[in-house]
């Protein structure tokens, strides 16, 4: 696996763009320029991958754009060694960005082709979740929580009640919410039973699928 300096230009490149779309985190934007993004992705969109576009990772699934991935880390506003958990681990790129801001990172994916490619690539990286699950995201991992922050990775229709309850008070979930298009919301955890919601425009992901065995 080949991590060269012209991949490092690329990187920086990106995040710059990234700057120019109003990603002002800058650790967020160092991460991005760390993290080999074509080594995720198939050899055939090597050439590509450093574009601010999402591409196909197999199991009829996508690598997000990396403008959404740090949009939506920027608005967990990580801490490090909190306890995150993230709803479809996908190519492990997002979990990736995560693990380099310090969290502590929970993540399920339920296509085992994804989570069997995964599993083995983070740990070739460098890149060490504290776990990760093949599984039901609408289910969260219950025997794990609460968590500080949960971000799902994909469009959901509705906000899962299970992962409502795995969160912290204070905490903060981020959900791409809707069928055919999302928009971006937070949800704050202010108690027991009430949450402060908050909006963030639209985006599109591949649709959260439920009933994973």
């Amino acid at each position: 696996m080949k991590n060269t300096s012209k991949h490092e230009g690329l990187r920086n490149q990106l995040a710059n763009q990234l700057a120019e779309k109003g990603i002002t985190d800058k650790k967020v934007l160092e991460a991005i320029k760390k993290i080999p993004r074509h080594l995720f992705l198939d050899s055939s969109f090597g050439d590509f991958a450093y574009q601010d576009k999402a591409f196909p990772i197999g199991a009829g699934q996508t690598i997000s754009q990396p403008y959404t991935v740090a949009f939506q880390t920027q608005l967990l506003e990580v801490k490090k060694d909190q306890k995150i958990l993230e709803i479809g681990t996908g190519s492990g790129y997002q979990t990736a960005v995560l693990c380099l801001l310090g969290a502590k990172v929970y993540s399920v994916e339920r296509q085992n082709e994804l989570f069997k490619t995964t599993s083995l690539l983070l740990p070739k990286l460098g890149i060490r979740p504290k776990h990760l699950s093949f599984g039901d995201g609408y289910k969260g991992l219950p025997n794990h929580a609460p968590f500080d922050s949960i971000i799902v990775t994909a469009g959901a229709p509705i906000i899962p009640k299970a992962l409502m309850a795995q969160l912290k008070i204070g905490g903060k979930l981020v959900i791409p919410l809707g069928d055919k298009e999302q928009v971006m919301t937070i949800l704050i955890r202010k108690n027991e039973t009430q949450f402060e919601k908050h909006e963030f425009g639209d985006f599109k992901f591949v649709p959260l699928l439920e009933n994973k065995n």
